[in-house]
């Protein structure tokens, strides 16, 4: 059970001091309702409190002037005697009240017990609604609008509290609505499980009865019809049905003038249509009224079909004398028949009991607008209502020939709506299609609607996976086919993808929707708090829809708000509010409202609009499951890329990642600063999609710059990847996971002291440059195989890079798409980079808004990078011999220069370092020695030989001569190592330029 307050609450049963009776006690005394008092009585005490009711209220309203001859007490008395003598002997009383809880019927199962209650009550006429005696099974029925049962101390009033009761609204099988409450009481602890079983059995069987009562009203259209068509036997025309046309009718046709037929009926009006057939024919339909002897009135409708061509046979498959008439079983009909059964003559038909003149569930060639009375409006057919009159009709009981002999529709319409055809050499067919009550034609055409309301709702609801653009939808087919104003709020946490911790309280203003802008609804964005009495929180704690006809009287809705709902009530007056549930996760809310010129909404209303709102919050809760999900994959994505660039003097850079709506990808880039002021440009994409693309992304980021801080060569950095990503392939089947299709990449070392750049690819898109003068060129690089084949090489060319160039790497989201051109996308990408004074910002955000897909499928990873230069005068070079005496003359040379920058504290530590580079490359090297010295950020000292023989660092031990050299190199420089050259390597060091 939730209670009020939302939490679970186990049910008790009421005892004195206990359970329901303590409750009871702690409401009317204003304190805290405890558990165990179910939602449904718990909000009944809340409207009686609102409506300032007294549980020791005397007597209740009594009224005379009811109408004692009913449908409802037609079909109900025999169905209660049968109850009265079913209890007999028992203390059970039975009451039948009308839709507004005044007491049509009682039975008693003992006579005495009639004896123990108040004299007004002994006879029908009292009123039972919730707002003159409290909680109490009529009007909790009335409010709730299904089964209740309300046990002892639930009651509001003090007089009930030693009885328990069921009741049971009856509805009209028709039209739906409420004729009626059943109701069964009996002492408190007679109480018995089997009692809802009886009660559902009597109401259904009261039901029947009803149906059968507007059956005979049809039956009785029918039987006036037929004496009509005696009258008219004499007439030169074929009477057939529809269904006798056999072959030559389309099963659709069929169907098509069926509804039609239907459409005319609900319409109560006189008129002629033609409806045209698949086979380019046109039959034209008559509707006429039809009174019966005892005041019965409906309305018939009439097929004219074209008299057949010269010589060829009548389309009359049975005798004129033998009409057919095709009508649907409806059980109950607030739901259209899937199939019309056509009886096989016009006696067979009457002898039908449940038999009415349903439209069919076939959506009609001419949409019929709904009127503001829930009817319908004239039906704007294919060629419009034509007045009986107009169509050639003499009288108003028949319908007889024209000019041209075709009954009610001239010439025209016995040469199947041609004015310029010839008249047809045989007679027109005539026949009965339908007969019925207007009214019932409307409910049958209401019910198809909302059938294919549900049917748009199934199309238009979900068609993305945003939440917030879902509700949306659901708003957009609701208005203004089933309400004028749609309002849905949900928790900040369900729009993010998350379950909301306080569902009740939680709630934001997501979608408002409706006929006009100037209902004054809380806006989007606002927060909104309901009271415990309102629809809306009544909703949302007993998870079915709760239906208010009429906002006036709606004491809840009114204290909510009084300044807004006094404002509401000149635009809106009936209301409808839905829980969105899905898969036991409460989602929001949506109240669906109806203004001043509409009907109020009913029990068929609420029930469409609950099953609307569940079909749509799947969709919701599938939208926000996939918002979760994409977050995560977003949030485990973006912490594998960089989290922000590193400090470096070589290139400026800007990137931009963008990923794909459907779905994330692996695609990566990143900025590694390397040895000698040199920058390594790395572009990445991981073939696939979904979680496990984005952690094979963030591993081989995590290899490809480890490659890269270990100065290989581009080629050398893609061989270790392409050798990684297939270790990863082969080891994916062990782990249960689906193999990985492969990896692209595109590698660049800038070196701003030779303005040169070494690139290599693995299956990537080459780079754009972007030279200086506006140039834009793609150059030539050797594709290479996507990483993960194995086997191939990999080739890598140097490329001259000026000074404030371009460097333009991206992924193949950018100009790869389904429906786009390669080769025109590289030219509007060539036309957007040649613009030489854009910042690599500017640059990122122009390729975006003119290059990139507007719906981007695969993500797109973009990096630029505008290059620079290492002045000349900030770069010392000395060559000389292996000969070890020139150490000093080195030392020497590299301080003076030192001091010319301004670096006179960083001298100490240069020269220890130089010492020992220098000293190790001509003891344990061979060929020339070449000292650099870089200043940049900081002081970088380089030593290079021919030989590919690399230090190592250890620690000495304390009876060692040697070894510590490379130690104190490392302890006087921020880092040091090896890179290999195309002739032998290079030792590096670097230095803060703030070292003593």
């Amino acid at each position: 059970m939730v209670r009020g307050g939302g939490k679970a609450a186990a049910t008790r049963r009421a005892t004195d001091g206990k359970g329901p009776a303590r409750s009871r006690e702690r409401f009317l005394q204003g304190e805290a309702v405890e558990a165990g008092v179910r939602v449904p009585i718990w909000q009944s005490w809340q409207r009686c409190r609102a409506l300032g009711l007294s549980p020791d209220q005397p007597g209740l309203p009594f009224l005379d002037d009811f109408e004692r001859d009913a449908p409802i007490i037609r079909a109900a008395v025999p169905v209660l005697d049968r109850l009265q003598s079913w209890f007999a002997g028992t203390r059970m009383n039975i009451s039948l009240a009308d839709a507004n809880g005044t007491v049509l019927l009682r039975r008693f199962g003992e006579t005495s017990l009639a004896r123990t209650l108040p004299a007004f009550q002994r006879v029908p006429g009292f009123v039972f609604a919730e707002q003159y005696a409290g909680t109490n099974g009529i009007g909790l029925a009335l409010a709730e609008r299904q089964l209740v049962q309300v046990y002892g101390a639930e009651h509001f009033a003090e007089r009930s509290q030693g009885n328990a009761c069921r009741a049971l609204p009856v509805r009209d099988p028709i039209s739906g609505r409420i004729e009626g409450v059943l109701c069964l009481g009996y002492p408190r602890g007679a109480e018995d499980p089997a009692l809802a079983t009886v009660i559902r059995r009597a109401a259904h069987a009261i039901e029947r009865r009803l149906l059968g009562q507007s059956s005979e009203r049809e039956r009785a259209l029918l039987r006036a019809y037929l004496d009509t068509g005696a009258e008219t036997a004499a007439l030169p025309h074929h009477r057939v049905g529809v269904g006798d046309l056999g072959p030559r009718m389309r099963p659709g046709d069929q169907a098509t003038v069926l509804e039609k037929a239907a459409e005319l009926i609900s319409c109560a009006q006189r008129a002629a249509v033609r409806v045209a057939l698949s086979d380019g024919r046109q039959v034209t339909l008559v509707s006429r009224p039809m009174t019966t002897p005892t005041g019965v009135e409906g309305f018939v409708t009439e097929a004219i079909l074209p008299g057949p061509a010269p010589r060829a046979p009548l389309l009359v498959a049975r005798p004129a004398e033998e009409p057919r008439l095709t009508l649907v079983p409806t059980d109950l009909a607030r739901a259209t028949a899937g199939s019309a059964t056509a009886a096989t003559s016009a006696e067979a038909a009457v002898s039908r009991v449940e038999a009415t003149s349903v439209a069919l569930a076939v959506p009609p060639s001419a949409a019929v607008p709904v009127a503001a009375d829930g009817g319908t409006a004239p039906v704007p057919v294919v060629t419009g209502p034509v007045p009986l009159r107009a169509a050639g009709t003499h009288g108003a009981g028949t319908s007889t020939g024209g000019p041209g002999g075709a009954p009610g529709g001239g010439d025209d319409a016995a040469a199947g709506g041609r004015p310029d055809a010839p008249p047809p050499a045989g007679p027109p067919a005539r026949g009965l299609v339908l007969v019925g009550e207007p009214h019932v034609g409307r409910y049958a055409l209401a019910a198809r609607r909302r059938l294919e309301l549900l049917s748009d709702a199934s199309a238009r609801v979900g068609t993305t996976l945003d939440v917030r653009r879902t509700a949306e939808e659901l708003a957009e087919t609701a208005v203004p086919r089933l309400a004028d104003y749609v309002t849905i709020d949900l928790p900040e946490a369900v729009l993010r993808g998350e379950e909301a911790a306080d569902p009740f309280s939680d709630l934001y203003r997501t979608v408002v929707h409706g006929i006009a802008d100037d209902c004054p609804f809380h806006p989007v964005g606002k927060r909104v708090d309901y009271g415990p009495a309102t629809p809306q929180l009544r909703c949302l704690t007993s998870g079915q829809a709760v239906l208010e006809p009429d906002l006036r009287t709606a004491v809840g809705w009114l204290a909510h708000d009084p300044q807004r709902t006094e404002v509401l009530l000149s635009h809106v007056h009936s209301l409808v509010a839905v829980p969105l549930v899905a898969r036991g996760v409460i989602l929001g809310v949506a109240a669906f409202y109806r203004g001043q010129h509409r009907a109020a909404f009913d029990d068929d209303d609420r029930s469409l609009i609950q099953e609307l709102v569940g079909r749509a919050a799947l969709s919701v809760d599938n939208a926000r499951r996939y918002t979760r999900e994409r977050t995560m994959v977003l949030a485990l994505q973006r912490s594998l890329l960089p989290q922000g660039l590193p400090d470096q003097d070589a290139v400026e850079v800007a990137h931009r990642y963008l990923p794909a709506e459907s779905d994330v990808g692996g695609d990566w880039y990143d900025v590694i600063p390397l040895s000698g002021t040199r920058v390594g440009l790395l572009v990445g994409d991981v073939v696939g999609h979904g979680m496990l693309s984005a952690a094979t992304m963030g591993r081989l980021r995590t290899a490809a710059r480890s490659f890269a801080e270990l100065d290989f060569s581009p080629d050398e950095v893609l061989t270790h990847l392409d050798n990684l990503v297939g270790r990863l392939d082969r080891e994916a089947p062990a782990t249960g996971e689906a193999g990985i299709i492969g990896a692209t990449c595109l590698y660049a070392v800038y070196d701003p002291t030779t303005q040169q750049c070494t690139m290599a690819r693995a299956g990537h898109p080459p780079p754009a440059l972007v030279l200086p003068d506006g140039t834009v060129r793609f150059p030539d690089l050797p594709a290479g195989p996507p990483l993960g084949l194995g086997g191939l090489p990999f080739e890598a060319v140097d490329v001259d890079l000026p000074e404030d160039s371009r460097l333009v790497l991206y992924t193949d989201g950018l100009i790869e798409g389904r429906n786009r051109d390669v080769d025109a996308v590289l030219d509007r990408l060539r036309d957007t980079l040649a613009h030489p004074d854009r910042t690599p910002e500017e640059i990122c955000e122009t390729v975006l808004d003119t290059v990139a897909p507007v719906h981007p499928t695969d993500d797109i990873a973009l990096l630029v990078a505008r290059t620079r230069a290492l002045p000349p005068d900030r770069i010392a070079t000395w060559d000389l011999p292996a000969d070890p005496s020139l150490v000093s003359e080195v030392r020497s040379s590299a301080l003076r220069r030192l001091a010319d920058w301004g670096l006179e504290e960083t001298g100490f530590a240069a020269e220890l370092v130089l010492s020992e580079l220098v000293t190790n490359a001509i003891r344990h090297g061979s060929g020339p020695v070449r000292v650099r010295l870089l200043h940049g950020r900081t002081l970088i000292c380089e030593v290079s030989d021919h030989s590919n023989t690399a230090p190592h660092l250890r620690r000495a031990a304390t009876t060692d001569e040697g070894g510590r050299g490379l130690f104190l190199v490392a302890q006087l420089t921020r880092s040091w190592g090896t890179r290999y050259i195309r002739e032998g390597k290079v030792i590096w060091a670097e230095c803060a330029l703030d070292a003593a």
